[in-house]
């Protein structure tokens, strides 16, 4: 049986179960050297860099550490399979136990697939508490082991990854972004599967309030909804859910207070018999299974008077953040030229301090980042072949202008001469071709925004679509022969969206 590469990828905020995964890893590696993973990448995604991750002393070149900047599990599961360069990825979450023999099994699992497999889930396993019934937190915990394609573990082909763009980093929380991704690779026709490998997933100490501070969920509900309808929850394995429930019994609460207030007794009566019935009714479905000591009942009480309200409020926040969600373009990309694009134009500036940003430019890349389209910039710089500024003194342009406008996830800049006659300097394809490989995009799924006729002709000949933002030097007949005419930059990248929106990437 060949053997199939993989890399492992744990998504971190620095928990001590880090070391535990490592150490099981990197114990397997040593038992059975042949199926080791190629590299194992640790994600780093605190927002700030604070003490020094619980790394085991023997990860020595098997272990990397990557920054994703405090984003969330989704961006930094993106930054890490972005990062591997095998035909596998391997996610597992950092306080999880793998079993021993992990490496073995992953790669038995991964190797042999057929080509429509684009995903294998290991077995996630929770210890039950010894001699008591589990509490409502830890029963929470044991459904991880009946979940579809957590990735508490789960891989995936790369190439697959990048097909679909990855995890959708709307999802901000360790909620809800594994499951939309499974729909959106089983969607484009591929298919799941479960192997032999697994992880034990140890309860991890929660507060008074955890699941309180749990609903924040309904939030993430919403956006699945808007993205897969309202069948989402069957596809994903998933149960009914108990909003309805939380709904009605938030409104009677509501009702009883506001009638009780007006002197409305008769209504203020039977909507708290509403909202008492309904409250005690989940209130019992969570003590009664449990081990129904003081605390735990007490736990139970306060939290079932409060989670109908937590529940509803984050629904409402859900509706509001994503009434226009659209479809997640993590494989699609918009590359902008940049002096009269983004900036404004200094003829060959090699000064950081002279860099200003056009009006709305932050605010229509911020556009495009939150719908998880890839950003990159395509610039010819002929100033350097002319001996006017230096290849060091571009990049601190362009290091200033990612300071002000957000990070750009590729630059191409073409240093040559008019006379050169290179294939990079546009309206040649070359910038174009090699920004979308880099973005692991087609160039039919890519959008060129630019200020002059050489911008769109690149685009064209690339094969990709060209949006033209003229500026005053900007000629008629560049205006009259672009594909497409936007007034300004904010318009542009609508434009741009709804041109990615017309048809998947080849």
């Amino acid at each position: 049986m060949t053997r199939a590469g993989y890399t492992v990828v744990i998504p971190t905020v620095g928990r001590a179960g880090l070391r535990t995964v490592l150490d099981a890893l990197l114990d397997g590696m040593a038992a059975d050297p042949a199926c080791a993973p190629e590299r194992i990448l640790v994600v780093d995604d605190r927002a700030r860099p604070g003490a020094p991750l619980p790394l085991p002393p023997a990860a020595g070149d098997e272990v990397a550490v990557l920054r994703s900047g405090g984003r969330g599990p989704a961006a930094a599961r993106n930054t890490g399979w972005r990062a591997a360069a095998t035909e596998w990825v391997a996610f597992l979450d950092d306080d999880v136990v793998p079993a021993p023999g992990w490496p073995a099994k992953a790669a038995a699992d991964l190797a042999g697939q057929p080509e429509e497999v684009a995903g294998s889930q290991g077995t996630v396993t929770v210890p039950a508490p010894e001699g008591r019934a589990p509490t409502d937190w830890e029963r929470t915990t044991a459904a991880l082991a009946d979940a579809s394609w957590i990735t508490a573990d789960m891989a995936y082909r790369r190439r697959v990854l990048a097909e679909v763009g990855g995890f959708d980093e709307r999802f901000r929380r360790a909620y809800r972004e594994d499951a939309d991704l499974a729909l959106r690779v089983m969607a484009a026709g591929h298919r799941l599967v479960r192997g032999a490998r697994t992880v034990a997933h140890p309860v991890r100490p929660a507060g008074f309030w955890a699941s309180v501070a749990a609903q924040a969920g309904n939030a993430d509900d919403v956006l699945m909804r808007r993205l897969h309808g309202p069948g989402w929850r069957r596809r994903a394995g998933e149960g009914p859910g108990r909003f309805r429930r939380h709904l009605l019994a938030t409104a009677s609460g509501a009702l009883a207070a506001a009638a009780y207030a007006a002197g409305a007794r008769r209504v203020a009566l039977p909507a708290f018999a509403a909202w008492a019935g309904l409250t005690a009714e989940f209130a019992a479905a969570r003590v009664l299974p449990g081990p129904r000591t003081p605390g735990e009942v007490a736990r139970m009480l306060a939290t079932s008077v409060a989670i109908p309200p937590a529940a509803t409020w984050h629904r409402l926040r859900g509706l509001l953040a994503h009434a226009r969600a659209g479809a997640w373009c993590g494989n699609r990309a918009v590359l902008f030229d940049r002096d009269d694009t983004l900036v404004r134009d200094v003829p060959y500036n090699g000064d950081p301090a002279r860099v200003e940003p056009v009006p709305g430019a932050r605010r229509a890349l911020d556009r495009l980042r939150r719908r998880g389209v890839r950003i990159g910039v395509v610039s010819n710089q002929s100033g350097v072949a002319r001996g006017l500024v230096t290849r060091a003194d571009v990049r601190r342009v362009n290091d200033r202008i990612d300071e002000l406008l957000g990070p750009i996830d590729v630059w191409e800049v073409c240093p040559h001469g008019p006379d050169d006659r290179c294939p990079c300097r546009k309206p040649r394809p070359g910038l174009v071709v090699r920004a979308a490989r880099r973005l692991e995009v087609a160039p039919s799924a890519c959008v060129v925004i630019g200020d002059v006729g050489a911008d769109m002709r690149a685009a064209e000949a690339a094969g990709a679509r060209g949006v033209l933002v003229p500026t005053g030097r900007t000629r008629p007949e560049e205006v009259a022969a672009a594909p497409e005419v936007a007034p300004d930059l904010r318009a542009a990248v609508d434009r741009a969206l709804a041109l990615l929106a017309e048809g998947r990437p080849r």
